[in-house]
């Protein structure tokens, strides 16, 4: 009795230092994941339940095994080496490939701004207001919270935005969906009819592109970096990286639910934009879940709209060799700036033409991520498995065989897509 009193104090004492660690590295695992789940992910999800109800549920437990892997290896590369990953590919394999991989960075990403820009509009036409006022508006917000605050500041903004997502999980359970049928559809894997349909093939390209994007490995890479989270800290962080992978799969799956339960039980298939589908669910889960879902929509998409560009700064000036970070001054760091600036400017601005297509670029954008997702992944697996850069932090044989069964999965269902085009 006596003995177990005494080390009372001693194990109250080791679990608040274990949680202040947390709670000191937090942030850029949690909100890099979080703002996955954005206007174009939240439409993708939403027309993923929409079309195929919950035939496409199976993808959630592979994508979110991947993602928590292929999300690892980003902090881990970040605490270890100190380095962004665009600065670590320069280094390694050069600057020409860089700068083409940069410039398809760019190019993904710019049709994610603008969807981001799309999304923050169309949430807010669903209560009346022009999106010729609400652009404008959220493009100056989402420059002045960037370029005149710090990284600690912009940080803590981020998390309570993440934390908002809880909307999408109130909607699910007001849809009132089929739970047991749910439940089966996320543990039964994949009918094969489906790998022979163009349109089934495209929609899980788009689900695991949506999940697993790109720009994610490289604004959270830079993001350890930037709030100097070292090897010794390690551990913590990757707790970050977990929780905010597992949190995103969850919000992603009650997305796909919820749509699934009232638009394709009731034969509502078309869905332009993410806003369609929150307009959708009114009449079919009632005013509460309308409410939310668009709320989650503003919240996500103006969140993901100052993400994306930072990210997008971030590794092209890592990767061309210019100075970069959210704790510098616009004189300091002017390239980083002009960037971020011109991002959405002309993201914000394209959405203001007339009769832009800006449907298709959505779907095509979430797509493209996952076209080129698995190049991304074969640098970071050949830098990752680097004893000269890792040291005893080099992939473990179960990252590894995970990592590149994400390769090899990816590269196998664009193939399939293309081939089965009509």
């Amino acid at each position: 009795m006596t003995a177990a009193t005494a080390t009372t104090p001693s194990s109250k004492k080791g679990l608040r230092v274990r949680l202040l660690l947390f709670l000191a590295v937090v942030g850029p695992g949690f909100i890099t994941a979080s703002v996955d789940n954005d206007a174009g992910g939240i439409w993708t999800y939403s027309v993923a339940g929409a079309q195929f109800g919950y035939s496409l549920l199976w993808t959630m437990i592979p994508t979110t095994i991947a993602l928590v892997v292929v999300q690892e290896m980003a902090s881990r590369m970040g605490a270890v080496t100190g380095k962004g990953l665009s600065d670590l590919i320069r280094e390694e394999f050069g600057f020409r490939i860089t700068f083409f991989l940069m410039l398809a960075l760019i190019v993904t990403n710019f049709g994610n701004i603008m969807a981001e820009f799309a999304g923050v509009a169309s949430s807010l036409q669903l209560f009346g207001v022009s999106k010729y006022v609400v652009i404008p508006i959220a493009a100056t917000i989402v420059w002045l919270l960037v370029v005149k605050g710090t990284y600690s500041s912009v940080e803590k903004i981020f998390l309570m935005a993440s934390g908002f997502y809880v909307c999408y999980i109130v909607a699910g359970v007001l849809a009132n969906p089929d739970w047991r049928t749910a439940t089966q559809a996320t543990l039964t894997t994949p009918e094969t009819i489906g790998i022979r349909n163009y349109g089934y093939l495209y929609m899980v390209i788009g689900l695991v592109g949506t999940t697993i994007a790109p720009w994610m490995q490289f604004y959270l890479q830079a993001s350890v970096v930037e709030k100097g989270i070292t090897p010794r800290q390690y551990r913590a962080s990757r707790w970050d990286v977990i929780a905010g992978c597992l949190f995103a799969a969850i919000v992603a799956w009650f997305i796909i639910v919820a749509c699934a339960a009232t638009l394709n039980r009731n034969g509502v298939t078309g869905i332009r934009d993410a806003a369609d589908a929150a307009q959708a669910l009114r009449p079919l889960a009632g005013e509460y879940a309308y409410i939310l879902f668009a709320a989650g929509l503003f919240n996500a998409s103006l969140f993901a709209a100052s993400i994306l560009p930072i990210s997008t700064s971030y590794a092209v000036c890592e990767g061309l060799g210019f100075e970069s970070g959210l704790d510098k001054k616009f004189h300091e760091a002017p390239v980083f700036y002009w960037l971020y600036t011109a991002l959405i400017v002309s993201g914000a601005g394209v959405l203001l033409v007339p009769g832009f297509p800006l449907t298709h670029i959505m779907v095509l954008s979430q797509v493209v991520n996952g076209i080129l997702l698995p190049f991304v992944l074969i640098f970071m697996l050949i830098l990752t498995n680097d004893r000269e850069l890792m040291g005893d932090y080099v992939n473990s044989r179960l990252f590894n065989v995970i990592a590149w069964t994400t390769v090899v999965a990816m590269i196998g269902l664009t193939a399939a897509m293309l081939l089965t085009q009509r």
